[in-house]
């Protein structure tokens, strides 16, 4: 699998969502729901997550919050959950990434993450969405310096 380099992304406005508990976190939309964007939040194991090493059957914990985004009539985004303004390991791949591919990226952005010694966040956010003729999966690993 290509690698995706390490980017850090300083998200400066929250990102809003509705939540739906019956979305697949490995579903990628396509043309038939290009308009549908999709954020899952996934707590992770708290000895895994800290790990250069990390076990990536292991990795993932408890999905905390599965949702849709969506806006108003004024086009302002509305939704009771939000990824948060801040800083984030950040890498997007083009296409629907099973689970095992999700879990390859994160394994690597942890690692790369780490060896820079950034104190890494024991969350896991991915959003889904169809761009640009194709689905897109995007990985926010929130740290701190």
């Amino acid at each position: 699998m290509e690698e995706s380099p390490l980017l850090h992304l300083d998200l400066r406005a929250p990102l809003r969502y509705i939540e739906d508990k019956g979305l697949d976190p490995f579903y990628c939309p396509t043309e038939d729901d290009a308009q549908q964007e999709t954020l899952f939040c996934f707590e992770l194991n708290e000895e895994q997550a800290v790990r250069i090493d990390p076990e990536a059957d292991h990795f993932l914990g408890k999905l905390l919050f599965s949702g849709s985004r969506e806006n108003n009539e004024q086009g302002q985004q509305i939704g009771d959950f939000e990824l948060a303004a801040g800083l984030y390991l950040f890498t997007q791949r083009r296409g629907a990434l099973n689970k095992e591919e999700c879990l390859y990226q994160v394994l690597e952005q942890q690692k790369d993450g780490l060896w820079e010694k950034l104190h890494l966040e024991n969350r896991l956010f991915i959003r889904r969405l169809f761009e640009d003729g194709s689905g897109v999966t995007q990985l926010f690993r929130p740290y701190s310096r």
